[in-house]
């Protein structure tokens, strides 16, 4: 660990119990531990954090570990998971902005370049996605979505992976997804790197990564003025855009980020595409109740299976079933505004 990260950890693990409320809200204090189910902040008590103790060594504060997973660190590490950053970089700002420090007060870190700007160049380096393999591995997921309606996704041939800092560098065919404030501003990208024919994700340990500023923001999919609908995944999203064509959407990349998601001052109306497992669940309750403090209605959109992608691959590619079932959660203005204009005639037999 480089100096400045060893004094960021320690000053961490001096303020350890703060960590624990902030980042793993949905936990307790037990004694001299804070317990939760894990890193992503789901109830439970297999991750444990000691909030007291020596700065070093056995016994030190701010160490954790999770039972149920085997995983181990510092509170650096607790922050980098919880937050799904990629890099040691952005790891270290999210520290010091709990800290409330100024970026560059007693870090000694090299400097680099920001990675909101590497973002931006490897989604400008990147091509459009129809006719490549990242269309094709869309099309494998049951996605019949336009796509050249979807400007926010791109393809790259031979983007660059590293399985940890001391890996040697890859080069795998990926899909490039710009990540944007409200503004349209990119933030950021999430990178799914791809088979090499397309079929399915790369054979890599971590096949889907972000880079940059994702917190607050989303991929988005048209532009949201009063009504939207907001999820995690952008193969979610996109397969209720195969039936809600018209509907603004955002990917917020994952139930934390879901939770934390940045609502336009216009929006009236709030669709959260819930994922059904317990972070899905504890996201779009997070998301309901600050949609209802900011007067905004809020309405859950239920899927039958583990989520909306699982969904239109049941229900089969022209998922009438998917759209009937969307059109009765609906609002009655936004089903005729958004769902009735895409009922297909029933062939009369």
């Amino acid at each position: 660990m480089s100096g400045s990260a060893a004094e960021l950890a320690h000053r961490l693990a001096r303020e350890a119990e703060a960590v624990c409320r902030h980042y793993l809200s949905n936990g307790r204090r037990q004694g001299r531990y804070w317990l939760v189910g894990d890193v992503q902040n789901t109830p439970g008590r297999s991750l444990f954090v000691r909030l007291t103790g020596p700065d070093s060594g056995r016994g030190a504060a701010g160490k954790w570990t999770d039972a149920a997973t085997g995983q181990h660190g510092d509170l650096l590490d607790l922050i980098r998971l919880n937050r799904g950053l990629d890099r040691l970089g952005d790891t270290l700002g999210e520290a010091r902005a709990f800290l409330g420090l100024p970026k560059r007060q007693l870090l000694r870190a090299p400097a680099r370049p920001g990675s909101s700007d590497a973002a931006r160049r490897l989604f400008a380096l990147s091509r459009p996605i129809v006719g490549t393999l990242a269309e094709t591995y869309l099309r494998n997921r049951g996605i019949t979505a336009r796509l050249e309606a979807a400007p926010a996704l791109r393809f790259h041939p031979a983007c660059f992976y590293r399985a940890h800092d001391a890996a040697p560098r890859e080069a795998w065919p990926a899909l490039i997804a710009a990540v944007t404030d409200a503004d349209g501003t990119i933030a950021g990208v999430h990178r799914t790197w791809l088979d090499r024919d397309g079929a399915g994700k790369a054979p890599i340990a971590a096949p889907r990564r972000a880079l940059g500023h994702l917190l607050g923001n989303a991929v988005r999919f048209g532009v949201a003025s009063d009504v939207m609908i907001a999820g995690e995944g952008i193969e979610t999203m996109l397969s209720l855009r195969c039936v809600l064509p018209d509907m603004p959407m955002a990917a917020a990349l994952s139930a934390n980020h879901l939770a934390a998601l940045i609502m336009p001052p216009a929006l009236h109306r709030l669709y959260i595409a819930r994922d059904n497992d317990a972070a899905g669940r504890h996201a779009a309750m997070c998301l309901r109740d600050r949609a209802r403090a900011a007067g905004i209605e809020p309405r859950i959109l239920w899927p039958v299976t583990n989520d909306f992608n699982a969904d239109l691959r049941r229900f089969g590619a022209d998922a009438d079933a998917l759209l009937t079932r969307l059109r009765v959660q609906l609002a009655p203005e936004d089903a005729e505004r958004f769902a009735l204009a895409n009922t297909r005639p029933v062939a009369s037999g």
